[in-house]
């Protein structure tokens, strides 16, 4: 059945959704995924991770079909490339629907996220980690990305990590390597846009406590962000698809491109 409903993005859009997870197992309608996922669902050990990844991907699905119009179980979803042997890897892509927009999903501990915006978009949330966890990290930095954190105090250093490792987690995946490409290879620090990776947009977003979250857009310039946060009641009912197209904007905000621009002369010569 198609979806009535579908929204469209703005030029230089990014549609941000906020997914949580059901209040009970029983509430995802596992009958939206296809085969692959479930068996990604199966070889997860805990009941709480099986929940998760069926929750989230349930929710992408459902996201998806408000713009491509095509019911979330007949949407075909795979990686963008052929690995060879019949598969198909990297960052993952709506086949076969002209003119679909391009996704991010990303989840953490209770909550999902999900990018959509007309060109490469990766998205990244994180729990806020533990300063342990963000001093056993540093050596896998960029040394100019260690070097910004450790003028830092430690509680200021914790939370500067967590932003800084989303950002690198969404660039890595907007790129289509996720965590196969060195984290050190490429500067995501806050002091010196510059040297960020060129071409790229790549930014935290405000969102609730207890968890960090970033994106990365392909083309340069500012991005208009519009976060939406779904409640489960919504998000798995019956005809959500449908509905979700109705969810009000809770934030709109902007996704700024900081590297230094070329001036008019330079721009004319």
């Amino acid at each position: 059945m198609a979806v009535a409903n579908v929204l469209t993005l703005d030029d230089g859009q990014l549609d941000v959704w906020l997914l949580p997870p059901p209040e009970s197992p029983r509430d995802v309608p596992m009958g939206d995924l296809d085969d692959r996922e479930l068996r990604r669902v199966e070889a997860y050990r805990r009941s709480d991770d099986q929940r998760m990844y069926a929750a989230a991907h349930v929710g992408l699905r459902r996201v998806l079909a408000v713009y491509t119009g095509i019911a979330p179980r007949n949407l075909a979803i795979a990686g963008e490339r052929y690995d060879g042997s019949g598969g198909r890897n990297g960052r993952p892509r709506v086949l076969g629907v002209p003119g679909a927009p391009q996704f991010s999903l990303s989840h953490s501990h209770g909550l999902a996220l999900v990018a959509v915006a007309e060109t490469r978009v990766g998205a990244d949330v994180q729990r806020i980690p533990s300063a342990g966890t963000a001093e056993a990290c540093l050596p896998a930095l960029h040394p100019v990305e260690r070097e910004e954190l450790e003028q830092l105090s430690e509680d200021r250093r914790t939370a500067a990590f967590g932003r800084l490792w989303t950002r690198k987690e969404a660039y890595l995946k907007g790129i289509g390597t996720g965590l196969a490409r060195g984290t050190h290879l490429d500067y995501l620090g806050e002091q010196r846009a510059r040297d960020r990776p060129e071409g790229w947009v790549v930014g935290n977003l405000p969102l609730c406590d207890g968890h960090v979250a970033a994106v990365a857009i392909l083309g340069g310039g500012d991005h208009r962000i519009v976060m939406r946060a779904v409640p489960d009641t919504l998000l798995y009912a019956q005809e959500a698809a449908e509905r979700l197209a109705g969810v009000e904007p809770g934030l709109r905000t902007v996704l700024r491109d900081h590297r230094p621009r070329p001036s008019p002369s330079a721009r004319a010569a």
